[in-house]
């Protein structure tokens, strides 16, 4: 599929809404929350799942690979595992007198970051440069990732034994972070009379490739935003800095990430240009793990109350 599809092609359009059926089928009762990881990637962006085991995180992280046809990799997170566990490794050749790296996981489509929390802070800041900048340095030489590259990562919020919080800068590279919940009763019953999702997902096929995701992220860009739109989206920056209840705020960086993920959110959703509700429908999951709270208040709560006390004009 060719990456310099014009911005309307509906060929593409056909393939996108399989690929959403197609993952929708693997993980049932959650139409949202798929909508919200495809936001993600079409905005180039990285996923953070915190949930409680066994609600579907790494179902929907292989769904994602398979269906965009990205190589993928898993990695277990413990607090014993390395950087260079990670990223690779210089190894010195006798036979040539010389180093040769040899590439670690991260050199993939798609990694899985299994319990990031549980790394050390060491292990968890290898991820940064690669995240922010789709390459690492070793030894004083840059390797520069496949395109596109995506993290998921995966955290359990009850279980904290052992585990490591993610900085705020750590947590500022996941455009969008997510809870997939318990299913409801429709769904839960699906899931026990129906088919083991391992074998489900053995099954998939891609309907897209990662061309025609990069074409879905060129689309997205020419989505209009207006003026209003963005006074809209500033007023909502601008109150969370200002909050009684807010330590620091929402940076220029995060505002960049919502414009980015609302221009994806409206494409998904078929239109030409932002809407407010798509910031709305957005703000929770963008701003939430990004707000530093003062005096232990809730980063989502205080996400809802900035989107209560912000007007639309």
């Amino acid at each position: 599929m060719a990456a310099n599809i014009q911005p309307r092609d509906e060929t593409l359009q056909k393939h996108l809404e399989a690929a959403i059926a197609q993952v929708n089928h693997v993980l049932l009762g959650k139409p949202r929350q798929v909508k919200l990881a495809f936001t993600c990637l079409i905005a180039g962006g990285h996923l953070l799942l915190e949930d409680v085991p066994g609600v579907g995180k790494t179902t929907l992280a292989h769904a994602l690979a398979a269906t965009f046809a990205l190589d993928f990799q898993r990695v277990q997170f413990t607090s014993d595992l390395l950087p260079s566990d990670i990223i690779g490794v210089s190894i010195y050749e006798r036979e040539t007198a010389t180093f040769r790296f040899h590439p670690g996981p991260i050199f993939t489509g798609l990694l899985l970051a299994d319990e990031i929390n549980r790394a050390s802070p060491k292990t968890q800041s290898a991820l940064l440069e690669a995240m922010a900048e789709n390459q690492v340095t070793v030894d004083g030489q840059t390797h520069v990732l496949a395109q596109p590259f995506f993290v998921v990562a995966t955290q359990n919020p009850l279980d904290l034994n052992g585990t490591f919080p993610l900085p705020d800068s750590q947590l500022d590279r996941f455009m969008l972070r997510l809870s997939l919940d318990y299913p409801d009763a429709n769904a839960e019953r699906a899931l026990l009379t129906g088919s083991d999702r391992r074998d489900l997902l053995a099954q998939l096929t891609p309907q897209l490739d990662g061309a025609g995701l990069l074409a879905l992220h060129q689309q997205s860009l020419a989505i209009t935003a207006s003026t209003a739109l963005l006074d809209y989206l500033q007023a909502l920056l601008t109150a969370s800095r200002r909050h009684a209840e807010i330590r620091v705020g929402l940076s220029p960086r995060a505002g960049l990430a919502l414009l980015g993920a609302a221009r994806a959110w409206a494409l998904l959703s078929g239109r030409s240009h932002v809407l407010p509700e798509d910031i709305q429908a957005l703000f929770v999951p963008l701003a939430a793990h990004r707000l530093l709270p003062a005096r232990g208040a809730n980063g989502d709560l205080l996400a809802r109350q900035l989107l209560a006390e912000v007007a639309v004009d």
